[in-house]
């Protein structure tokens, strides 16, 4: 299956990609998708980069076998460590992504912007070139939050411990001034109703998933990839560790009940189990 009719293929370390994947379905509804979360290797951001790399590569070619048309990086983390492998290796278009401090420098009106992030994005070179060409005459403050993955993966996204990492995370940027929040691991727009609840009237959060959107929008109307009608086949959901645990957050996040398949890693290739959850 080949151009409009093919599937885009979307991965991230886990959940925190069924963000974007909400906001490409809601963006570009006749698209099918084919999503696969490296829970196995969840979260990446403490990994160093040239593992991220090599996962980054051996899931980008299994969703070319399965027919990817493009690619949706939807880790802030792995676009950082491996976007510009991907393109120069591969024959496929990919997006990838980027925190959203430029739109968060361009509205702040405390000249202040705060940035939760995992480690590897924010030694990433996408995030140094934004914050350098935008940045000049505005604060950004940067802090990584550690633990705050595991926590939506295991669908905490309130309750005492979340609040808890969020207020120690949060706190000094707000208590530094800022305005803007922005939220540069797809992840962490799930607990948007948490940090609004928290810190609602003192800052605006904001996630660049709808932007992404319509960059896949914008990628395959060029190449002419587009879906003209509605797929007749569902969406594929894969995990690299437990499958149970992408179902329910399908089912919690998205309000969406599907089967999901098991992928297994065998010498840095992914290869399909017998094992399916629902």
């Amino acid at each position: 299956m080949s151009g409009s009719a093919a599937p885009l293929g979307v991965f991230d370390s886990g959940v925190g990609g069924l963000s974007v994947v909400h906001a490409i379905m809601t963006e570009l509804p006749n698209e099918r998708l084919v999503y696969i979360a490296d829970n196995a290797n969840c979260p990446y951001g403490p990994r160093p980069p040239e593992e991220i790399v090599e996962l980054s590569l051996g899931i980008s070619h299994c969703l070319i076998q399965r027919g990817a048309k493009a690619i949706v990086v939807a880790c802030n983390t792995a676009s950082a460590a491996a976007l510009s492998t991907l393109r120069n290796e591969l024959d496929v278009p990919f997006i990838g992504m980027v925190p959203a401090v430029k739109p968060a420098i361009l509205s702040t009106h405390s000249g202040v912007v705060g940035v939760l992030a995992t480690p590897g994005t924010l030694h990433g070179r996408l995030y140094e070139e934004v914050v350098s060409q935008y940045g000049a005459d505005v604060q950004v403050l940067a802090n990584p939050c550690p633990g705050l993955v595991e926590l939506i993966e295991a669908g905490e996204l309130a309750g005492a411990r979340t609040e808890a990492l969020l207020r120690r995370c949060i706190d000094p940027l707000v208590e530094a001034g800022a305005d803007r929040l922005v939220l540069g691991c797809t992840h962490y727009p799930f607990v948007i109703p948490t940090i609004e609840r928290l810190y609602g009237g003192h800052l605006e959060v904001i996630e660049p998933s709808q932007a992404i959107a319509r960059q896949v929008r914008r990628v395959l109307s060029e190449r002419e990839f587009l879906a003209n009608v509605p797929a007749f086949t569902p969406n594929q959901y894969h995990a690299t560790g437990n499958p149970s645990a992408l179902a329910r957050a399908l089912q919690t996040f998205m309000g969406i009940s599907a089967t999901v398949g098991e992928l297994t890693w065998c010498n840095g290739q992914l290869e399909a189990c017998d094992a399916q959850a629902k």
